[in-house]
C-alpha cells in the first residue's frame, strides 16, 4: 500500500491536470479516487495544504462555469458533467472535515465556504431536465457545511454570516426532501442563543416560520423538529414573534410540538421559559370565546372560528400539561384572572349545552368510541369541558387565592354538576373529583359551602358515590372520602 504522502502527491498532479485541461470523463475519477481516500483518517490528516487550494481552484472554475452556463446555455453532456464535478468535489470536501479540526480549519482559511454557498445559490434554481443531476451537488454541498461546522464555532459563525436568511430559507424551499433535511442540519448545528435571537427580528422570522410549516407537513424531518424543540421552544421572544405571523393550522403545530415536549420524562427541565407559559396563558384568555361560536350551526361551518377553536383548544392541552404537578410552570396559578377566565368559559359552555341540543351538550352515545366508530365525525371540543374543569383543579391545588375565587364566581356547585358520566367529555367526572378535593383542602369556607349544598338538596351526590366517593360531615367540616367497598 502506497503511502499517504505518495497518494496526496499523486492526486495533487491529478487535481492540477483538472485545472490545465476541458473537462474529461477522467476528471471525474481522479476526483472519486481522492473522495475515496479522505474516508481514511491517515490520509486526512496528510493532505498538504496545497492539494486544497488546487481543488479550492477546480471548485471556483466549477462555479464560474456554471454561472456562465446559466446564463448563456451550454450542450447537455459538458453541463452535466460540470454539476457531476461539482458533486465530487463537495463530497472531497465532506469527507476531508470529518473528525479533523485541523482540516475544518484549513477549508473556512481558503475560502471554502464562500465558494461553496455561491455554487449553492447558483444550483439551487437551475432548471435541468434530470433533477438529480441539481440534487446531488446540492445534497453533497450542503453535506459538507454540516461537517464543516460541527464542533467549530468560527465555521458556524461564518456559514451563518454568509447564509442568513436568504439562502438558508431558499434552501428549505427546495422541492427535495434531503436536500432539505441537510439544510435543517446545517440549522440545526449553527444556532445558538444569539443566533435564535436574530431569528426573531422581522425581516428573518420567515426562516423560523419555514421550520414549523416543514414540521407541519414534513413532520418525519427529524432536523426541523429538533430545530423547534431544542431552539425556538426556549426563546420566548422568538416564539412570540413567530405565533404573531402564523396561522391557526401552524400555531397547533407549534403547540403540539411544545405538549410532546412537555409529555417528556425530564418534562421539569424542558427549557421552555417562564415567558413563553405566560404569552401562552395570555393567548388561551384573549381567544378563548371562539371555542363558544362553534355551538351554532353557521359558525361549525366557518374554516376560520374552527381553526381559531382549535388553536384555543390546544393552547388549554398545554396550560393543562403545564400546571399538571411541574414545579416549573406553578407560578401559572397567579397569572393574572387566568382561574377567573377558565371558570367563567366553563359556565358559558355548560350553559349552552344545557340551552339546546348542541356540541357543548352532555351525551351517553359511548358506542361512538368504539372500534368501528368514524372518527371524523367527532366535534373538535371533545373533552373540552373535562380539560377545564382540570385546569382549574391545577390551578386551585394547594392556593388559597383560587379556590375562594372559584367559590366567589359560582364554581363549585358548576362543577358538582358535571360529575357525571359524559361520552362527549371523557373522565370528566373523575377530572371534577379532581378539582373538588383541590377546592376543598385546607378551606373551611369551601367545605362550609358544599355541606350546605348538601343539606338543602342541591348538589347530587350519586354521582360521586358511584364513583367510589363521598362527602361526610366530621366536626363540622365536610371531607372526601373514599366508599368503603363493603358500605
Amino acid at each position: 500500500m502506497a503511502a499517504p504522502t505518495d497518494i496526496s502527491l499523486q492526486i495533487s498532479a491529478s487535481i492540477a491536470d483538472i485545472l490545465n485541461e476541458n473537462h474529461q470523463p477522467q476528471h471525474l475519477q481522479s476526483l472519486k479516487t481522492f473522495t475515496a481516500e479522505l474516508r481514511e483518517k491517515e490520509f486526512r490528516d496528510a493532505v498538504e495544504e496545497e492539494v486544497f487550494s488546487s481543488l479550492l481552484k477546480v471548485l471556483t472554475r466549477l462555479c464560474e462555469e456554471l454561472q456562465a452556463a446559466n446564463s448563456d446555455g451550454e450542450d447537455l453532456q459538458s453541463f452535466t458533467l460540470q454539476l457531476q464535478l461539482t458533486a465530487e468535489c463537495f463530497r472531497a470536501q465532506r469527507n476531508s472535515c470529518v473528525q479533523s479540526t485541523r482540516n475544518q480549519t484549513l477549508l473556512r482559511e481558503l475560502g471554502f465556504i464562500d465558494v461553496s454557498l455561491k455554487l449553492l445559490s447558483l444550483l439551487r434554481p437551475l432548471n435541468v431536465e434530470s433533477t438529480d443531476a441539481i440534487f446531488e451537488p446540492l445534497r453533497c454541498g450542503i453535506q459538507f457545511l454540516g461537517n464543516l461546522a460541527v464542533g467549530n464555532q468560527m465555521c458556524k459563525d461564518d456559514i451563518w454570516q454568509l447564509s442568513f436568511p436568504d439562502l438558508l430559507l431558499q434552501l428549505l424551499s427546495v422541492e427535495d426532501e434531503k436536500t432539505v433535511n441537510y439544510t435543517s442540519m446545517v440549522l440545526h448545528t449553527c444556532l445558538d442563543e444569539t443566533k435564535v435571537e436574530d431569528l426573531s427580528n422581522p425581516q428573518n422570522i420567515q426562516l423560523a416560520l419555514r421550520v414549523m410549516e416543514l414540521c407541519n407537513t414534513q413532520p418525519d424531518l427529524d432536523w426541523t423538529v429538533l430545530i423547534a424543540t431544542q431552539h425556538f421552544l426556549r426563546s420566548s421572544v422568538l416564539v412570540e414573534s413567530m405565533y404573531s405571523g402564523m396561522s391557526h393550522h401552524e400555531r397547533v403545530t407549534l403547540l403540539e410540538l411544545l405538549f410532546a415536549q412537555l409529555r417528556e420524562e425530564d418534562s421539569e427541565e424542558c427549557g421552555v421559559p417562564p415567558s413563553v407559559a405566560r404569552f401562552l396563558a395570555s393567548s388561551f384568555q384573549q381567544g378563548c370565546g371562539a371555542v363558544l361560536t362553534l355551538a351554532t350551526g353557521s359558525a361549525s361551518s366557518d374554516e376560520q372560528v374552527l381553526q381559531e377553536a382549535l388553536t384555543v383548544i390546544s393552547l388549554l392541552d398545554v396550560l393543562c400539561e403545564m400546571t399538571s404537578d411541574n414545579k416549573q410552570f406553578m407560578f401559572l396559578q397567579d397569572h393574572p384572572d387566568l382561574v377567573v377566565t377558565t371558570v367563567e368559559l366553563l359556565q358559558q359552555v355548560h350553559a349552552i349545552g344545557k340551552a339546546s341540543k348542541n356540541i357543548f351538550s352532555a351525551a351517553q352515545n359511548f358506542s361512538s368510541f368504539g372500534p368501528d366508530a368514524d372518527l371524523s365525525s367527532h366535534s373538535p371540543v371533545i373533552s373540552f369541558k373535562a380539560h377545564l374543569i382540570r385546569l382549574i383543579g391545577n390551578l386551585c391545588h394547594g392556593n388559597a387565592n383560587n379556590q375562594d375565587k372559584v367559590r366567589e364566581l359560582e364554581g363549585i356547585p358548576l362543577i358538582l354538576d358535571n360529575c357525571n358520566i359524559d361520552s362527549n367529555n371523557p373522565f370528566i367526572s373523575q377530572w371534577a373529583i379532581f378539582a373538588i378535593r383541590n377546592l376543598l383542602e385546607h378551606n373551611t369556607q369551601n367545605q362550609e359551602l358544599v355541606a350546605a349544598l348538601e343539606r338543602s338538596g342541591t348538589a347530587d351526590y350519586s354521582a360521586l358515590r358511584e364513583l367510589g366517593f363521598l362527602v361526610e360531615e366530621r366536626d363540622g367540616r365536610l371531607l372526601l372520602k373514599p366508599v368503603r367497598k363493603d358500605s
